[in-house]
């Protein structure tokens, strides 16, 4: 067991505190300094708490301070090595130790010599318990050497040309800072064009002539010498091209030809580095700095790129003008390949940098300080990472463990050591070193093996004191080794306390959640172990809490008035309470008109500045409450209407107690404006991920004007307060000050973790990135790791930077894996995360459904059964399965006809399905597939199977010809859809008499392969109404009807109609309307009928869309005529028509079906291509050109021509100008006369007047037809190019298009 001390909640004195957090901190391997009295009894191996760097660069003029300070008890005692041997200070007269330290001071000041003291230095701190080890510190002094003498030529560059000016600084300890600058000490101006490598050598990507200086020089900064070397200065002489061929024609005789060529422009060519590629090593958590310079004109613009991934954000940054690449806290994320690509107009140059980060050794788990009892067990644990990955070895007390002294309770294993039943001899220091070539980590842990009895470290006797209904936690902090156990009673007699209603925590506090009045009294703590036992007892008191039971109420008062506050209170009889009155969180006003009461404040002759909040606080010693109202102040009467606004903004906001999670805000009210705040709004913005964006923090009370707030790691908090009243909203409150919380490990994981394969053999893990704000610390980064489930594996994983997705290659075919995937940062990871199932990738089905069944339940519906596939062979998520069917061929036609397949989708498991839908007495093949979510697998061999017979549809037509006075002819056609063998045709026929009853029905079986009928012995003169339909060996099919009527005789009709004579006999019925006809064009139709019955019948037209449920529209027909025209209708639209006659029992036609041409002027176009049209064009043109020439002498010479003066004694159409808006034809008119034009005559050309048109008229619709009808709708004629010289007879006629009608119908 390990001893601990447990530390009470209440403040205690400061060196018991110390005590108590020491110990605590032993266990979990914190440090604290040894001051206490019960500290001083017990032993302690040494710990190191202060050394100096690994890599120590002294200054070489001072002295050297060698840091090494350690603690333990007995104190320790200090030796040190030095490379590698023991070092006697007491031989060296420079060097000391410094009193009760192991700090070195080595004199140079006094003829020292730095560099005779260089190596590396160990330290140990050693006493009876153990001996503690430093780092290898390594001593150097630094070195600032002179330049190196060299002869430094001129540089003579063409303008144009790049050019590398090389610094080549002296080496110094540590490097020197690189500059360059004029002799009047000022920064040399650097630009894309002009800039300083990281090697300190200076690079112009072309020259130009203002580049000509002979003072450029390079300084060498050594910053821990502060000393500067400065190099000799270069010169750059640039010649420009103009003034080097004078230069070169001056020299040259007139017989040489030369000439320097002009400035020419070049693509980019790399200074540095140079080559195609190069390598670049950088060590976790270091800067990774890479650069690209290039030459060219113009010049180059730098891009940087990571081949296959992305820039880390938030860590990359781009400097000298983006020629280097910056990215700071690398991590092995971060190695690829990075590609500079340098650009002008003229080309590009690129060069590719493979980066490898390497890493030092770094902790994952170090080990800590154990302290034990005799007999326990435990283990140290060192676990570190680095890459490569790095050795751990073991010393104890500074010698290696192998060839340390044994001890038995003692076991190395690996980076563990395991100790089982130690005693006190058992007690040491030990120290992990974990190294690799980059680097080592060295880690001090002691185990102590103490044996104590116990000791109970809070005082005696100690009084506590709660407020009724509240907690109480009485401590009793203790330490032991063995731990001891910690029991409680109630009294000095009473027995121990268990039950819910009290908590017992690890570090001895008992807590009682809710306080009553009868939990007052003596509390008893005993502590235990082996050693011994020993209590302690303390006191509890409850008292009642304070109430305001009278809260002073929110007033309003005139100027120069008295108002009053009540404030009445109820305590505890012990406790003794304060009452202070603020106003606006503050004092009240040092003003005698602030009268202050027991139970009361009263404000005499207010003023203005009363106006405010008022607040009422009373406090105890245990607890304190208050209450506020609102004061406000209005002028006297008469004043005008209160005017209500939102309030004005809280100003004065201030941040105190700031902790690393919680800040306390503050604030000042603005002015209400009549109208009480009732609630505050604070919000925040994280300036350092999400600046600009302001977020809901919480609110609080109008009455409120401090809060406390939580607060998240690694944020920079700005704040911000909005009042709101009844009236609205505030504006925001100036921002306060930023406050940047602390960095720590991330507080949760990523969320919506999944695993799904997109490939047969990948795991696409993804989750949802944590936010800015969540991430707790800069280096946010994802530990995603994944085992297969069920399988006996060890977790894999891998570390990837702040991404959201991660693909796992070579993975077996949908199998089940276990993911998580658990944030981390620099500081360290978050809480274990939780587990997910997901899935490797799906491929296709591997096997069809077997087994497959179809069961035909009738003509039309059909089950089909299969067995399921394997789970195994489905290879991914089963989706459920397909049915694939189609008919093959009709068994009654056995004509075969293209396969139209149809499919059925069945989700889940599901082993049946119903097909319906299908097509009687046919044949059909079907297949069965699995669906998985990658898709279908191999279809199941084709099932065959038919359908039985159905009844067939109704006959194609039935068409009633040849009536005679006592027959009729019928004829019809088969069914579309036979759905089986027709056996019959079945025909029922009865009478109709003219108030429609129906006479006695007769039935005729007809045999199948008849398709007409004669019917004779029929009633003269009679209407008939038949009803058709076809039979299979199921039965009937649909019924399709008709009505006709047989031939009267007319010699009968001139006497007394003959009587009904028998059952089947009906009075003779001979008016009819037949043979319904229909010519449609775009926009019209003509319906024309034959008519059998009395004279001066009233017909009308009723129509309607076919399929409409509309009512049907009614046109009258004018006069006897036996056709109409329907205007105003929509092309390329079927239509239902029908005609009746009014006054004969109101008998109607059949119906008849026709449908409008499409909206295209197809015979427009085609009259285009006609001779005799183009003809007639061309002499319309040639008309038009010549009044356009007499227009334009007739203007010339002014007033009007004849020619228009014809024209408006005749206005032919013929020769009338055509009119732009409309296509009709106007006068002429001069420019002078500002006549408006009047609208062209249509009068045919033989000057005759037509009658106006009628409603019935074809004229209109020459274009549908080709002549005009009779009065039974039948063509009486041809349309012609001659012209009608006789007047139009009645609304019937039509006439014959002249040209310029034909003109009018072009346009």
């Amino acid at each position: 067991m390990q001893p601990k001390i447990m530390m009470k909640k209440k403040s205690i004195s400061a060196s018991k505190a110390s005590l108590v957090l020491f110990l605590c901190q032993m266990i979990s391997a914190l440090d604290v300094p040894l001051d206490s009295k019960l500290l001083e009894e017990l032993s302690q191996p040494p710990t190191i708490t202060q050394q100096s760097p690994k890599d120590y660069i002294v200054d070489p003029r001072e002295n050297i301070v060698i840091q090494c300070e350690a603690k333990g008890k007995p104190p320790p005692s200090f030796s040190w090595t030095r490379n590698g041997t023991h070092f006697d200070i007491d031989k060296d007269t420079q060097v000391t130790m410094k009193p009760n330290s192991g700090t070195l001071v080595i004199n140079i000041m006094n003829g020292g010599k730095a560099e005779a003291y260089e190596g590396v230095y160990q330290c140990t701190a050693r006493n009876e318990r153990g001996a503690a080890i430093s780092n290898n510190i390594v001593i150097r002094p630094s070195r600032s050497p002179l330049w190196t003498k060299e002869k430094l030529e001129p540089n003579q560059v063409r303008e144009g040309d790049s050019l590398v000016l090389h610094c080549r600084p002296p080496v110094g300890l540590p490097p020197p800072i690189i500059f360059w600058m004029d002799n009047a000490f000022q920064r040399l101006p650097q630009s894309e064009r002009v800039s300083q490598g990281l090697n300190g050598d200076l690079y112009f990507s072309n020259v130009q002539p203002e580049d000509t200086r002979e003072d450029y020089i390079c300084y060498a900064r050594f910053n821990h010498t502060q000393t500067i070397q400065q190099k000799q200065p270069i010169s750059v002489k640039v010649f420009s091209m103009d003034s080097l061929n004078d230069t070169i024609a001056a020299n040259l005789s007139e017989t040489d030809i030369y000439g320097a060529k002009p400035v020419m422009e070049r693509q980019p060519v790399l200074l540095t580095p140079t080559g195609s590629t190069s390598t670049k090593v950088e060590l976790r958590g270091n800067v990774l700095l890479l650069e690209c310079i290039a030459a060219g004109l113009p010049t180059p613009v730098i891009r940087w790129i990571k081949e296959g991934g992305e820039l880390p954000a938030n860590r990359t940054f781009f400097e000298n003008f983006k020629k280097t690449l910056k990215i700071i806290d690398v991590s092995e994320a971060d190695s690829g390949n990075y590609k500079c690509i340098a650009r002008n107009i003229l080309g590009s140059a690129h060069h590719v940098i493979s980066v490898t980060v390497k890493a030092a050794p770094y902790w994952i788990t170090a080990p800590r300080n154990l302290v034990l009892s005799p007999g326990e067990d435990g283990t140290l644990i060192c676990r570190a990472n680095g890459n490569p990955k790095p050795n751990i070895s073991w010393l104890a007390n500074g010698v290696p463990i192998a060839i340390a002294p044994e001890d038995p309770s003692r076991k190395v294993d690996g980076d563990t050591i395991i100790f089982s039943h130690v005693q006190e001899r058992s007690s040491a220091v030990y120290q992990c070193n974990a190294s690799n070539e980059y680097g080592y980590l060295l880690a001090n842990a002691f185990v102590n093996v103490l044996a104590e009895p116990p000791r109970i470290l809070t005082p005696p006797n100690k009084l506590y004191q709660v407020i009724a209904d509240s907690p109480a936690l009485l401590d009793c902090a203790y330490f032991g080794s063995p731990k001891p156990e910690i029991e409680w009673f109630k009294g000095v007699k009473g027995s121990i306390l268990r039950g819910n209603e009290y908590i017992f925590h690890d570090n001895g506090t008992l807590e009682i959640p809710v306080a009553q009045k009868d939990s007052t009294g003596t509390y008893t703590c005993v502590a235990r172990n082996e050693l011994g036992k020993i209590q302690n007892e303390v006191q509890l008191e409850v008292k009642d809490p304070t109430m305001i039971i009278k809260q002073p109420e929110y007033k309003v008062i005139q100027r120069y008035g008295q108002v009053s506050f009540e404030c009445i209170i109820k305590h505890d009889s012990t406790l003794l309470p304060t009452v202070i009155w603020l106003k606006d969180n503050d004092e009240l006003p040092d003003d005698e008109r602030f009268l202050v009461g027991k139970d009361n404040l009263t404000i005499m002759n207010v003023t203005d500045k009363d106006d405010g909040t008022y607040t009422c606080i009373v406090n105890t010693t245990l607890d304190s409450v208050s209450a506020s109202a609102v004061l406000t102040v209005v002028a006297a009467p008469p004043t005008p209407a209160i005017i209500y606004a939102r309030p004005n903004p809280p100003f004065d906001l201030e941040l105190t107690g700031q902790l690393e999670r919680s800040v306390e805000l503050s604030w000042i009210p603005g002015d209400e404006n009549n109208s009480p705040i009732t609630n505050f709004v604070i919000e925040y913005e994280d300036g350092l991920h999400e600046p600009g964006v302001w977020h809901y923090q919480t609110e609080v009370p109008g009455t409120q004007t401090t809060v406390q707030l939580k607060l998240s790691p690694y944020v920079s908090y700005s704040f911000r307060v909005i009042a709101v009243n009844e009236i609205g909203r505030s504006q925001p409150s100036e921002p306060s000050e930023q406050y940047l919380t602390k960095s720590a490990n991330p507080d949760e994981n990523p969320s919506n973790v999944q695993g799904i394969g997109s490939e047969p053999d990948n795991l696409v893990i993804t989750w949802e990135s944590l936010k800015g704000f969540q991430s707790n610390g800069p280096g946010l980064q994802y530990k995603v790791s994944w085992r297969q489930k069920d399988v006996d594996d060890e977790w894999t994983s891998v570390i990837v930077a702040n991404v959201s997705k991660y693909i796992v290659s070579g993975t077996p075919t949908f199998v089940p894996y276990e993911i998580k995937v658990q944030a981390l940062n620099d500081l360290g990871y978050a809480p274990e995360p939780s587990e997910v199932i997901g899935h490797s990738g799906e491929d296709l089905p591997m096997v069809a459904p077997g087994n497959v069944q179809v069961h035909v339940i009738n003509s039309t519906l059909a089950k089909v059964h299969w067995d399921p596939v394997p789970l195994k062979t489905v290879r991914g998520h089963l989706q459920g399965y397909k049915v694939y069917y189609w008919k093959v061929q009709s068994l009654s036609r056995r004509s075969r006809r293209h396969v139209e397949k149809k499919i059925l989708t069945f989700r889940g498991n599901k082993t049946f399905g119903m097909l319906p839908g299908l097509e009687p007495y046919s044949s059909y093949k079907l297949n069965v597939r699995v669906v998985n979510g990658k898709g279908e697998g191999p279809a199941s061999p084709d099932k065959v199977f038919k359908t039985p017979e159905g009844v067939p549809s109704s006959p194609s037509f039935l068409k009633i010809t040849n009536p005679t006075l006592d027959s009729l002819t019928l004829e019809w056609g088969s069914p579309t859809r036979p759905n089986g063998v027709l056996t019959s045709y079945i025909l029922k026929f009865q009478p109709i008499n003219n108030t429609h009853e129906l006479g006695p029905l007769v039935e005729i079986r007809i045999p199948a392969n008849e398709s007409s009928l004669i019917l004779k012995n029929l009633n003269y003169s009679t209407r008939y109404k038949f009803y058709f339909n076809a039979q299979t060996s199921v039965g009937s099919g649909s019924q399709i009807t008709e009505e006709a009527v047989t031939v009267m005789d007319e010699g009968k009709m001139a006497g007394i109609l003959r009587p009904a004579v028998g059952a089947g006999k009906v009075q003779p019925l001979y008016p009819r309307i037949r043979n319904v006809t229909t010519a449609a064009a775009e926009t019209y139709a003509n319906i024309s009928w034959e008519y059998e019955g009395p004279d001066h019948a009233n017909f009308y037209v009723e129509y309607g869309v076919a399929g409409s449920k509309e009512d049907w529209k009614k046109e009258i027909v004018n006069g006897s005529r036996s056709f109409f025209v329907l205007k105003g209708l929509t092309p390329g639209t079927a239509y239902k028509v029908r005609v009746g006659a009014e006054g004969l029992s109101g008998f109607r036609s059949s119906e008849d079906v026709f449908e409008t041409g499409p909206a295209m002027a197809s015979r427009q176009v085609d009259i285009a291509t006609q001779g005799w049209f183009i003809g007639l064009m061309c002499a319309v043109a040639l008309l038009i050109l010549i009044l356009l020439i007499v227009c334009f002498i007739r203007r010339n010479k002014g007033g009007k021509y004849p020619v228009k003066e014809k024209e408006d004694a005749h206005a032919d159409p013929e020769i009338q100008p055509m009119k732009e808006d409309d296509g009709t034809f106007g006068e002429y008119s001069d420019a002078e006369d500002h006549k408006p034009l009047k609208k062209g005559s249509r009068t045919p050309s033989d000057r005759t007047v037509k009658k106006e048109d009628s409603d019935d008229s074809l004229v209109d619709y020459g274009e549908g037809v080709n002549g005009q009808f009779n009065e039974d709708g039948s063509f009486i004629g041809q349309y012609s190019g001659k012209k009608e010289k006789e007047p139009a007879e009645g609304n019937e006629s039509s006439e014959a298009p002249s040209p310029v009608n034909a003109m009018n119908s072009f346009v």
